[in-house]
């Protein structure tokens, strides 16, 4: 659908009622209508080819604005519908009429729209600000940021290192302070400071 001139399809319903169907005439009303005002509209079936070629060149409309949706066999597709509608209308006299007409004026509208956005899309393209080499050399360059190393797992606490007095107490418990010796008792016939008993075969001096 996206190369496809969607303004050929009422033309071309057109082209089948005045070759195809002689006698089916473009000004019969085909349905009536009643409005809330109370008056009475009558379709006929050129006003109904005229509105659906205003559908599809809103389609076609649509279409043109998507990026990239018009190509240049696009623009050459609706500039041939839209040459041999003016060379019908022209050359031929039973599609003189006002009716088609209108719809050869849609035709050209389409292919005016299609070019007119793709020079606005070109143009845009074209004006959009290009970062020059100053400023490309100027922007900081993204350094990556230095791995931290893992945390080394807690060590267990120290033990408390038992202060001075602690272990002083510690030590006079464990030693008690030694007693007084008490003096020894000569036994009877050792005279002090002779070690030796004296014989009793020796006499006395």
């Amino acid at each position: 659908m996206v190369g496809f001139p969607l303004l050929l399809i009422p033309l071309a319903i057109y082209n089948i009622i005045v070759f195809l169907m002689p006698t089916v005439s473009l000004s019969e009303t085909v349905l009536k209508l009643t409005l809330m005002s109370g008056a009475e509209w009558s379709i006929a079936l050129g006003d109904m080819l005229l509105a659906l070629a205003a559908l599809m060149l809103l389609l076609e409309i649509v279409k043109g604005a998507r990026p990239g949706a018009k190509y240049l066999t696009d623009h050459l597709l609706s500039l041939i519908v839209f040459g041999a509608a003016a060379a019908e209308f022209a050359l031929w006299p039973k599609f003189g009429t006002s009716t088609f007409f209108l719809l050869t004026l849609l035709a050209l509208v389409d292919f005016l729209t299609g070019v007119t956005l793709r020079r606005r899309r070109y143009a845009a393209v074209v004006d959009a600000p290009v970062p020059s080499r100053a400023a490309r050399q100027a922007e900081p360059e993204f350094v990556e940021p230095p791995r931290q190393p893992a945390p080394a797992p807690a060590s267990p606490a120290p033990e408390p290192v038992p202060s001075a007095a602690s272990v002083a107490e510690s030590v006079l418990l464990d030693h008690p302070e030694p007693s007084m010796a008490q003096p020894a008792v000569p036994s009877p016939g050792i005279q002090p400071g002779d070690g030796a008993q004296p014989s009793p075969d020796t006499p006395p001096r």
